[in-house]
């Protein structure tokens, strides 16, 4: 059984990764926001950061590292290359690795982007009785890559990708109401009911994540998801860029609640 680490600190969190701790960090220091990693060289950060701008649903920027920073306020005292459970490596759009630690790839021109992920508002779900299938079931968020184009920046372009919790039908309402008070992580549900309209063809076949179970009486409720810019990624080519195994985030110093509007 996954022990149970709901209640540890995001500092105790990463110092655990970089021992080599290696898991899906949904559940992990709840309260505290959970952040997408895309990191790139700076020749093409500012197409990225365009392609955020252009796309604020996938793409929620939460910080920004300067060229070659390996820290900032969302990490204090922590380490980009190591504080992360696993990573991606692409070289010219494709994975040719998954490393725990990306120190050997570590290039002074490299900036960060740390970017909102809907991990920040499952315990607003939770707290208000609604289900987290991949939690409950403990597994990784399932993720899909839709049909629907990003509007593209410069070099950069690709599909939306989504992630999926089944919600019972009769809670759908409240999963929108809750989730859309968190505009900055992705904010309220982008798609709810038949997959098919988002052009995944079999929704237990996740192109990212796991498979989760869908019970009778629940509907797929999807969400923007910060593996977007890694699907950006693979389709544009760049030489280099690294970006966090999906589902396995960084945890951040930030609470959640800063990210709740009103």
């Amino acid at each position: 059984m996954t022990e149970d680490l709901s209640g540890i600190s995001p500092q105790r969190a990463r110092e655990l990764f970089r021992e080599g701790l290696v898991r899906p960090t949904a559940g992990i220091s709840r309260g505290f926001a959970q952040a997408n990693l895309m990191i790139v060289p700076k020749e093409l950060a500012f197409d990225v950061l365009l392609f955020a701008q252009r796309n604020p649903k996938p793409c929620p920027i939460l910080g920004v590292l300067d060229a070659g920073e390996t820290s900032g306020p969302l990490l204090a005292g922590g380490d980009i290359r190591t504080d992360v459970p696993q990573y991606v490596v692409y070289e010219n759009g494709v994975p040719v690795a998954r490393p725990t630690d990306i120190t050997e790839y570590w290039r002074d021109d490299l900036v960060t982007f740390i970017i909102g992920c809907s991990f920040t508002f499952e315990n607003a779900l939770l707290e208000a009785d609604l289900p987290v299938a991949h939690i409950s079931q403990g597994v990784n968020v399932p993720m899909y890559q839709t049909n629907v184009r990003c509007d593209p920046a410069g070099r950069v372009s690709g599909p939306l990708v989504v992630s999926m919790r089944p919600m019972p039908a009769n809670q759908v309402a409240d999963a929108v109401r809750i989730t859309s008070r968190y505009p900055a992580v992705h904010g309220a549900p982008v798609h709810i009911g038949n997959p098919e309209e988002l052009g995944i063809k079999d929704i237990n076949r996740p192109d990212f994540g796991d498979a989760v179970e869908i019970p009778d009486g629940h509907l797929p409720v999807f969400w923007a998801c910060g593996v977007t810019p890694q699907a950006a990624i693979m389709e544009s080519k760049p030489a280099l860029a690294i970006g966090h195994a999906p589902g396995h985030m960084l945890i951040t110093d930030a609470k959640d609640s800063q990210y709740l509007v009103p």
